[in-house]
């Protein structure tokens, strides 16, 4: 074990000497780089977040498309939906009550006019005529012997044998029975011709488009909720009902042609005739009812059949053409949003003249040099700030760029 004496001989190490200045200096040092480090964090979110404002403020203007704007002037066409009936349609009730004890035509069945269709059994019908056609024989007997009687006081009374009183009595009592026997008459032929009606008969010749006749069914005459028996329609012509918008009513005359058509035969066209039209504005839809006919040899056309109508009408002088998806129907009325040079929306009202479907026809409120919004956004209002974001072909080079 080293003896604790001789260790303290050892020399110690010399001590350590601060330079207070320069410890000074690098906490100085320190001091301005954590400033630095700040400042430079500072500035970098303040950056950041002006650079996110103004994504934010340039993100809340709404991107626009503008449409093309087309003059509609010039050749065109006024197509509308009608509907297809036929020539003549005659829905057939039963003027008597009773069975149906046979049908012989069904539907789709060529019927000539007179043809029996139906026959019902009506046995109540069939007593009440016995007992009529026997209260006119009875009423024929009576009238009888009153003439004879009033023929034999006629006799009397030129003998001076009776008196004229008694004389006009008889001759009144014949007068009385002949109009009983005229009465009864009357009431044989109204039951015959009831009798007449347990035959349904074809009107005319045509063909049979609809059948509730069963056998055995119980017929009821007189009652306005039944259903017809049969419907025989008359389809060598038909007749198409349009109806026509007030701002075309002026041009549309009798004589005019129009080329119809149907979905089930594509590219097909019927040629129509104008026959006439009502010569007055339905006040509820703004229309005027036309009645044109076609020839239907080959049974092409079907009543009852959707078609569409389309007649050679040119649009209306200073007319403009646009997608139908421009259009703003609010509660006052159809508008649509424009674009000003400073990139402010404007809310203008147009008047639709013709609605094709997917584009429409303005007759008034545009002139062709406005540059619109396609698709405008629901919640868009008068002096919003946009972006258009593309231009239609037809409206104009100036549309592209950005506003605001």
């Amino acid at each position: 074990m080293p003896d604790v004496s001789d260790m303290s001989d050892v020399p110690l190490p010399p001590p350590v000497t601060v330079d207070r200045r320069r410890l000074k200096r690098v906490g100085i040092g320190v001091g301005i780089a954590a400033l630095v480090v700040v400042a430079v964090g500072v500035g970098s979110r303040i950056q950041s977040d002006h650079r996110l404002a103004s994504v934010a403020a340039d993100n809340a203007v709404p991107s626009v498309s503008l449409i093309a704007v087309k003059t509609a002037a010039g050749g065109g066409a006024l197509v509308l939906p009608g509907n297809v009936q036929a020539y003549n349609s005659a829905p057939l009730y039963a003027r008597t009550n009773g069975y149906v004890r046979r049908w012989l035509v069904d539907i789709g069945d060529q019927v000539r006019a007179g043809q029996t269709m139906a026959i019902i059994d009506a046995p109540d019908l069939d007593q009440q005529l016995a007992q009529a056609r026997a209260d006119y024989q009875t009423a024929l007997a009576n009238q009888q012997l009153a003439k004879t009687t009033a023929t034999r006081w006629d006799a009397l009374l030129a003998k001076d044998a009776v008196s004229r009183q008694e004389a006009d009595e008889k001759r009144g009592d014949l007068a009385a029975k002949s109009a009983l026997a005229n009465a009864a008459r009357a009431n044989v032929a109204r039951l015959t011709a009831l009798q007449g009606f347990t035959r349904i008969e074809a009107p005319f010749a045509g063909v049979v488009t609809s059948r509730a006749a069963q056998i055995g069914a119980l017929i009821v005459a007189g009652n306005a909720a039944s259903t017809p028996l049969f419907t025989v329609s008359d389809v060598h012509r038909m007749r198409i009902y349009v109806r026509v918008p007030q701002s075309y009513s002026a041009r549309i005359h009798p004589g005019m042609h129009a080329v119809l058509t149907v979905p089930e035969y594509p590219g097909r066209g019927f040629d129509t005739v104008l026959a006439r039209s009502a010569d007055a504005v339905d006040a509820a839809s703004g229309t005027m009812l036309v009645e044109l006919q076609a020839d239907n040899g080959d049974r092409a056309l079907k009543p009852g059949a959707y078609a569409q109508v389309k007649f050679p009408l040119a649009a209306a002088a200073g007319a403009v053409r646009i997608p139908a998806s421009a259009l703003i129907v609010r509660d006052d009325g159809t508008s649509v949003a424009l674009v000003d040079p400073a990139g402010r929306v404007v809310i203008r009202p147009v008047k639709v003249a013709r609605d094709d479907g997917s584009t429409v026809e303005i007759g008034s409120g545009l002139n062709g040099g406005e540059r619109i919004i396609d698709m405008p956004p629901d919640a868009i209002a008068p002096g919003d700030r946009v972006r258009v974001a593309k231009a239609g072909a037809g409206a104009g080079d100036e549309g592209a760029g950005t506003h605001g």
